[in-house]
């Protein structure tokens, strides 16, 4: 290796250490990236490492004259053997134009997950370039999966890995470079496994959702001193939480119910006495109501423990779950409620309205008490006015089919299973937005063709201010296709097509809340003008994804289009694509981004 320039031993400075953070030697390559690593001690002993790649734009904009730069954070995974069945393999490596590029200059061997930090700032030389990898390690094959869903000053990064059982905890204080503040392992959180999404609180403290259940089968004492029975790694039934900005779990806070929940939809493998359908995956938090809203998707070893395939239909859940969180540090579970089916008459069980409701979003301002619920298999939006009630009362309030027919009126299958996933309300609790991977053609039989890959808004406005006497409810076929009937029902105003000829489609996104002002410096705004969105699910349930990060234009009145500015900087198309060749920490090939995040560093955000 080269020997470290001058400008590489300045970098020295940037990083601050602490008593358990230890910065290592710094270093530069033949084609100018540096590198810099800091490191913690993880409670089994082990030390945990970030390491950045900080190409030459990176270095520049860490100078004195930088000026000031918004970053979109990506967190991704290397695409490895594990992702693939071997015919897929074989055919793969048979390809003259493979999907999937391995890391051909290690032998195969996994290569390293990290968080790729992107230049957001729109208008420069950089935008669109990625400026730095922050590598992590030891652990391999974590499968990056969620981080928070937006962030405010002060806050570090959440990021979960879904199959390691691992949550890293960043620093990103000193951007474009990153440090490792903390480390949750599986040893930390034994009443559950498989984390999957963070709300991060005033206090910079994060919930996150433990999708499956303990780490050993058998009964799990939480922090309150509770017990309840799981069957294990994986399985149900899930957790809530609560880690400190170091990474230490602050509390486990049971999701399940004492009793039976529902031993016909509540399905669990190996079955449990207590039936629960307790496994949370989306979470969000108001912390002016002391609540908290968490849905739960799917029993999670059918994903982990590949190529096992669910049982039955009711493995994807058809719950929502709201806590009472006066103690922040002893959530209360106070409801569990059932979506409610709607019109449709799905041939497969598995695409019926209420299956697998992947995401929740709440309203944020205080006259709104409601929030929204989207189910990824049964393909619809769900509605309740007021989530401090005892029992909240949920609606279907839209169908996705009706965005897939405004982007193709010859779509003859609706929006059963048809990948609905991230959603989240305008700032200004005027919009709602949501990602759809869309169904393949020829899931149901050959006479399916598939529906729309997309991103589309609607508006929210009426049916908020109807409060708790709203009226909206899709319970007719018509509205299926046309919208719900009722004065008060959202309304489409965007559907943005997305192109992906794989499996996947879009899955996540995130909200630009930063606007860079007049006297030079970012601010927090609510008047969100961009999202960014990932195309990539998890390759091992054989939908994948081309996995490019888009960023998507927001008109005032919620009108959605592609930011074509927002290029990939080695091939000059729209949208940073991660199917490539070399990384600033080397040649290994694809990965796999999942979710993103925009991000300012505190210095230069007022």
């Amino acid at each position: 290796m080269n020997r470290p320039s001058l400008r590489a031993l300045g970098l020295a400075a940037v990083l601050t250490a602490t008593a358990l953070t230890v910065g290592a030697s710094q270093s530069a390559d033949a084609g100018g990236v540096v590198t810099t690593t800091s490191s913690i001690l993880a409670s089994n002993g082990e030390r945990i490492t970030v390491t950045n790649h900080l190409t030459r734009a990176a270095q520049q904009q860490l100078t004195v004259h930088r000026g000031r730069h918004e970053y979109l954070l990506v967190w991704a995974g290397d695409t490895n053997v594990a992702d693939t069945t071997g015919k897929s393999l074989q055919e793969t490596r048979l390809s003259v134009n493979p999907v999937h590029v391995l890391n051909e200059d290690t032998d195969n061997l996994p290569g390293p997950d990290f968080l790729a930090v992107i230049d957001a700032t729109k208008g420069t030389a950089d935008y669109g370039k990625v400026v730095n990898t922050a590598t992590v390690g030891p652990i391999v094959e974590n499968e990056p999966h969620h981080m928070q869903y937006i962030y405010n000053k002060g806050d570090k990064i959440y990021a979960g890995g879904l199959f390691s059982d691992t949550t890293y905890v960043f620093d990103v204080n000193k951007l474009p470079e990153l440090t490792i503040s903390g480390t949750n392992l599986p040893q930390d959180t034994l009443c559950g496994s498989i984390p999957d999404a963070y709300w991060v609180l005033k206090d910079h403290t994060a919930y996150g959702t433990y999708m499956g259940g303990p780490d050993a089968p058998g009964p799990c004492v939480y922090s309150d001193g509770s017990v309840r029975v799981g069957n294990g790694f994986g399985g149900s039934p899930g957790e809530i939480a609560h880690i400190g900005p170091d990474g230490k779990t602050l509390s486990e806070s049971p999701a399940a119910l004492t009793t039976s929940e529902d031993s016909v939809d509540c399905v669990d493998y190996p079955t449990l006495v207590i039936a629960s359908c307790a496994n949370p995956h989306g979470i969000q938090v108001r912390e002016d109501l002391n609540t908290m809203v968490a849905s739960d998707y799917a029993e999670p070893r059918n994903i982990v423990l590949d190529p096992v395939k669910p049982q039955d239909a009711n493995i994807f859940r058809d719950t929502v779950r709201t806590f009472d969180i006066k103690d922040r540090n002893d959530p209360k579970l106070i409801s569990v409620s059932h979506m409610p089916d709607g019109p449709r008459v799905e041939r497969n069980p598995g695409h019926e309205e209420p299956r697998g409701i992947m995401e929740t979003t709440v309203t944020n301002l205080p006259g709104h008490k409601g929030a929204f619920a989207s189910s990824m298999c049964g393909g619809v939006i769900y509605y309740t006015p007021d989530i401090t009630a005892k029992q909240p009362v949920w609606r279907e309030v839209f169908d996705d089919t009706t965005a897939a027919k405004k982007l193709n009126p010859d779509t003859v299958e609706g929006g059963g299973c048809d990948g609905g996933g991230w959603v989240q309300t305008s700032l200004d609790d005027k919009y709602l937005y949501h990602a759809v991977i869309g169904r393949g053609p020829g899931s149901l039989d050959d006479y399916d063709t598939g529906s729309a890959k997309m991103v589309y808004t609607l508006d929210i406005q009426k049916l908020l201010a109807a409060g708790t006497g709203t009226t909206c409810s899709v319970n007719r076929i018509a509205e299926v296709w046309n919208g719900g009937a009722e004065k008060d029902c959202p309304k489409l105003v965007s559907a943005l097509p997305i192109k992906d000829l794989t499996s996947g489609g879009p899955h996540w996104g995130t909200l630009d809340n930063f606007k860079l002002g007049s006297d030079g410096f970012f601010h927090e705004t609510t008047d969100v003008r961009r999202i960014a969105i990932s195309d990539y699910f998890v390759a091992r349930t054989s939908v994948d994804g081309d996995h490019r990060v888009c960023m998507i234009n927001v008109t005032a009145g919620g009108k959605l289009s592609l930011d074509t500015s927002f290029r990939d900087e080695n091939e000059g198309t729209p949208c940073v694509d991660f199917n490539r060749s070399s990384w600033p920490h080397g040649k290994y090939g694809n990965a796999k981004p999942h979710s993103e995040l925009f991000v300012v560093a505190d210095a230069d955000l007022k």
